[in-house]
């Protein structure tokens, strides 16, 4: 029988909240897993709130920033710090195939719902906890955000420019990194499970996985002894490479030169200037150690330039080149459009709300978002009764008590 999603089947107890874990199970929610968000009203998650939120009015209900990373999941509320909550999470975890979890490591430990505990009750289950240092080392227990790892792993350092302060990257950068690694490992856990039978636990350090976006700085110190330091819109391989500001408004090109061939293309749209010819800029090793003045000529050309032309010209040269775009023009773009990228589905409390798709479409079990975020504890009925097989006066006295909360 033909699955129609990837992950149909799997079921999936997701325990962590912000950004990297929820990222993960969104993956497997998305593409048919069945996933169940586990939430507290007694500590609810910071991304609740945050904005930007529907019309401008806060609440937890309203955040488009959690509601982007929680799509297709069932989500219900535990305050897990009472015993009858942890006694509900490990019937949910006896249920599940898979559990994510992105606290610090005593978190887990102290509920009783650690890897060592819960393998006893589900011998096949595959655990993934994604914290930020890990469940080892010396600063294992030291939370933190994405923002605090984009400095800890050297983002900072390299982003800006050299006579500047160090500048973060958009956002919690890490968040962004760790999720694929997350997603990827579980992946190959379920493979695993399916050829053995067993189970397994993941230890995903964030500050480990986002590492690997910097393997060639981290290798070229380790095999020449150089530091990458922060070079504004400098590079080692193209020259020009920068953002140049064209007519109108806030508008700008990026160009980006590695090769004889791109050279000749940018000289040609450029109308094959004379200093073109100078023995300066004559390969790409002497365009590298004048780049400056290269910025200075091609900077020049831009101011009379505008944007999209520009762009289209030097792409039809064989130029790579592109238009720094803004939010407004990625929601205008037609080939944004084309892949379906921006979707809008009817969330309880926002109403119609948009949404981005995914960054890949498979052919034969293609993703969707199935429904929109939950909110808090929107699924409690259905998960504490059809799930789990408690009766409505059990789920009420439950709540009643604040233990489904």
């Amino acid at each position: 029988m033909e699955r129609r999603y990837a992950f149909e089947g799997i079921k999936v107890a997701d325990f962590a909240w912000v950004g990297v874990g929820p990222i993960t199970a969104k993956y497997l929610a998305d593409h048919g897993a069945t996933v169940v968000r586990v939430e507290s009203h007694a500590r609810p998650d910071i991304l609740r709130q945050a904005p930007p939120w529907t019309d401008g009015q806060p609440g937890l209900d309203r955040s488009q920033f959690f509601a982007s990373f929680n799509t297709s999941k069932h989500g219900i509320t535990l305050d897990l710090s009472k015993p009858k909550a942890q006694e509900l999470a490990k019937q949910l975890i006896a249920w599940a195939d898979v559990v994510l979890e992105s606290f610090t490591p005593k978190a887990m430990r102290n509920w009783g719902l650690d890897y060592e505990n819960l393998r006893k009750l589900n011998p096949e289950l595959i655990m993934l906890s994604t914290c930020q240092q890990g469940q080892t080392g010396p600063h294992a227990l030291y939370p933190g955000f994405g923002n605090l790892m984009a400095s800890l792993t050297g983002y900072y350092h390299i982003s800006g420019w050299p006579d500047r302060d160090p500048a973060p990257p958009y956002g919690a950068y890490t968040d962004f990194i760790a999720p694929r690694f997350g997603a990827t490992a579980l992946m190959a856990a379920l493979d695993y499970r399916r050829r053995t039978g067993k189970g397994q636990y993941i230890d995903m350090a964030q500050y480990e996985a986002a590492l690997h976006f910097l393997s060639p700085a981290l290798l070229d110190y380790r095999v020449n002894g150089r530091v990458l330091n922060r070079e504004g819109n400098r590079s080692v391989r193209a020259a020009p490479h920068g953002v140049y500001q064209c007519q109108g408004e806030d508008r700008w090109l990026a160009v980006s030169v590695s090769t004889d061939a791109q050279w000749q293309g940018l000289l040609d749209v450029l109308g094959k200037p004379d200093w073109g010819d100078e023995v300066r800029f004559a390969t790409q090793t002497e365009r590298l150690e004048n780049a400056e003045a290269l910025d200075e000529v091609l900077g020049a050309w831009a101011a009379e330039q505008e944007a999209e032309a520009a762009a289209d010209r030097l792409q039809q040269a064989g130029v790579p080149a592109g238009v720094v775009q803004n939010c407004l023009d990625l929601h205008q773009d037609p080939r944004l459009a084309a892949w379906n990228m921006f979707q809008y589905l009817d969330h309880k409390e926002m109403g119609p709300s948009p949404y981005e798709g995914h960054q890949f479409h498979l052919s034969k079990t293609p993703g969707e978002l199935r429904w929109p975020a939950p909110v808090m504890g929107q699924h409690n009925a259905y998960v504490f009764g059809e799930i789990l097989g408690l009766s409505e006066s059990e789920i009420a006295q439950l709540t009643e008590e604040k233990v489904i909360y």
